[in-house]
């Protein structure tokens, strides 16, 4: 069995994991990241709808249960980058008051044993990190920042730009959704070049051109350039950790790479698989000393997982939208309680262009109105398109798990629902001013699912930290509270979830905790 020994291994190459690798190699210590996955291969099938969504060419090949007993398959991505390399690109701050205890009309969604101020500074690294684009000031319940974005906000098109105009004449905050995009900014305007992605094919592709802000683009490959001392292995699935008979310390790292059984070391272990797969890892891990799971003493390992409660819509609106880059708009003006209900909603944002193939792959309703038998390109060129999600609250019993058989179990019970309803509602009333129908096709398969609203998209909160071992599973280092060198860096520690995307908090998490980390290796 081949084995070697590093100062610090990284278990997932997302932006959780790609975030510490970029931190921790500048320490000069001997830095080893794993990927189960290889490079996402780069090529025309990237732009393809019919590949990317119908065909869900780059989804992995597993089958998972519900609880009911329905097979299903995860919306998961195994390549360096994680599922950043198919994700929106949408990086925005967690609320200030999501961190305290936010009442909702099904319950409280916990505050976090950490306040915002903590996490400030490392929100405005990861902005910097990520090549975010926005504008401060506009989003009415944007939190306080101690630095302005590095880059403007991405130029609404024509007919994005009108919309956000009818949504201000009724009393909105339209805002430039944060953006982690690479752009040629000559003369001050945010312009698509040949380095950026083709900008109708942003939510939910591969970037061919490399031009999405992802972990393997940001992190993973300007760090294997920069350090000699940080090493990358793909095709590397971790099955398991090991660890001394007292289970206090990680001894091992056990990997299946290209047929081969391996077994690496480290004086830290750093996990960062995404929620689902990080607390499906510590379940495997279970040993003499740890017999209900890896750091599970607190029976909470799997439990609490969070999601959004989401939908991706498609309006038509009677005029031609010939936008190409269409995810530029977000409305929070609902975010919050609004003068007609006294409960969060959540968050309105565009996302990207419908295409044809796409609604040629789903199963829509008989047209009405004044496309009756229009083709699925004519359809498409009328589409206006709209990601919206709403906090779902943790539950103990909203879990993944291993049953006997080896399968893994994902049960969700579904909370805050009429919360999300009401949002969609708004949204239905908002385009009327803006000359589109208010019917609203739900796109169930824009993220290749068959479970509803959400999937696997926005996973979090099955390792959650806390200062109470017998509550939570990590402390609020992220360390796991009964093992010393053991830590998460992915989505896994959230409490709650808020109702806005979660990449950046994770990326700002994780450079919090590599800076606890270089701390303990010098």
């Amino acid at each position: 069995m081949a084995q070697d020994r590093y100062d610090v291994i990284i278990i997932g190459s997302g932006p959780g994991g790609g975030s510490v690798f970029q931190r921790l190699a500048r320490t000069g210590k001997r830095v080893l990241l794993l990927e189960r996955g290889d490079y996402l291969p780069r090529s025309q099938d990237n732009w393809n709808a019919k590949t990317v969504f119908v065909d869900g060419a780059y989804q992995a090949r597993e089958t998972w249960y519900g609880g009911d007993g329905r097979r299903f398959s995860p919306a998961l991505h195994y390549y360096v980058g994680g599922n950043s390399k198919v994700y929106g690109a949408a990086l925005l701050r967690l609320r200030e008051e999501d961190f305290g205890a936010v009442r909702h009309v099904d319950g409280i969604s916990p505050a976090w044993p950490v306040s915002y101020a903590e996490f400030e500074p490392y929100y405005t690294q990861a902005e910097q990190l990520f090549s975010v684009h926005g504008n401060r000031g506009e989003d009415p319940t944007e939190p306080w920042a101690s630095a302005p974005y590095d880059h403007p906000g991405v130029a609404h098109e024509p007919r994005i730009q009108k919309l956000s105009d009818d949504w201000a004449k009724v009393g909105l905050h339209p805002f430039h959704l944060p953006l982690g995009i690479r752009l040629d900014e000559r003369n001050g305007k945010p312009t698509p070049t040949s380095i950026c992605i083709r900008c109708d094919a942003f939510d939910g592709f591969p970037c061919l051109l490399n031009g999405k802000a992802d972990a393997q683009v940001m992190t993973v490959d300007p760090t294997l350039a920069a350090y000699p001392n940080a090493t990358l292995l793909t095709n590397a699935y971790v099955a398991r950790l090991e660890t001394d008979p007292a289970g206090r310390t990680v001894t091992g790292v056990h990997v299946t790479r290209e047929g081969r059984e391996e077994r690496y070391a480290a004086d830290i272990v750093v996990v960062a698989c995404g929620a689902l797969s990080s607390a499906l890892l510590f379940l495997r891990s279970a040993n003499g000393a740890h017999p209900n799971g890896l750091a599970n003493g607190s029976d909470q390992v799997g439990r609490n997982y969070m999601r959004h409660n989401m939908s991706v819509l498609m309006a038509l609106s009677k005029e031609v939208n010939d936008t190409v880059f269409q995810k530029t708009l977000a409305v929070s003006d609902f975010y919050f309680a609004s003068e007609d209900w006294e409960y969060p909603m959540g968050l309105i944002q565009m996302c990207a262009k419908t295409h044809p193939d796409q609604i040629r792959g789903e199963e829509f309703p008989k047209w009405t109105g004044f496309l009756p038998d229009a083709p699925f390109d004519m359809v498409a060129r009328h589409s206006m398109d709209f990601w919206l999600q709403s906090e779902d609250l943790p539950h103990p019993d909203n879990r993944v798990t291993i049953a006997a058989a080896g399968r893994t179990i994902l049960d969700i019970r579904e909370t805050n629902r009429e919360a999300h309803d009401r949002l969609r509602a708004k949204l239905s009333d908002l385009l009327r001013p803006g000359g589109a129908y208010t019917y609203l096709f739900e796109r169930s398969l824009y993220l290749g699912k068959n479970i509803p609203l959400s999937g696997t998209a926005h996973q979090a909160g099955t390792l959650r930290f806390g200062t109470d071992p017998a509550a939570s599973v990590l402390d609020l280092n992220c360390k796991a509270h009964e093992l010393d060198n053991l830590y998460v860096t992915d989505a896994s520690f959230f409490p709650s979830i808020g109702a806005v995307n979660p990449t950046l908090t994770i990326i700002a998490n994780a450079l919090r905790v590599s800076d606890h980390i270089a701390d303990r290796l010098t």
